[in-house]
């Protein structure tokens, strides 16, 4: 199934693009490569989870806010090629995981991300990943998830 048509089977709701919160563009477009910009946890009432994840979240947790980051991105990609079905892959995606020290859990908090975007672009969706511990994202953030989409 397309991915206009997984979204439009009800499964996934994309919010509205969100704006960025500093000075870059949500999306550059070079040749057949799109890339996104870093897209936080938020959601129509702002960010759904801000804090350190080993302390203020768990895994699952932060999972969810992942999934989140995952709509948002689909969401400004959306914004950039009008039609997600001219999408003929995703090249890779880059969490950060705002996270304790220590934490080990990047890649599971990550999966959140990774799942949501192979739901919704099937095998076109399978992609490389970095998960990245990191001590602070912007606004407190818990996570954030940026990518790289190829036009088919």
């Amino acid at each position: 199934m397309s991915a206009e048509k997984i979204l439009e089977s009800g499964e996934f709701s994309l919010p509205p693009a969100p704006n960025p919160v500093g000075s870059y563009v949500p999306f550059v477009r070079t040749g057949n490569l799109i890339f996104v910009s870093g897209a936080l946890p938020l959601n129509e009432d702002g960010l759904t989870h801000k804090g350190k994840v080993g302390r203020d979240y768990s895994v699952e947790e932060a999972a969810v806010a992942a999934k989140q980051c995952a709509l948002n991105l689909v969401a400004v990609l959306r914004s950039a090629v009008g039609n997600l079905d001219r999408i003929g892959r995703v090249v890779s995606l880059t969490g950060y995981i705002n996270s304790v020290e220590d934490f080990e859990e990047a890649a599971a908090v990550m999966n959140g991300a990774s799942d949501t975007i192979v739901k919704i672009f099937g095998d076109t969706g399978r992609h490389s990943r970095a998960a990245v511990s990191v001590n602070g994202l912007p606004k407190g953030a818990a996570v954030e998830v940026a990518g790289v989409f190829e036009l088919g």
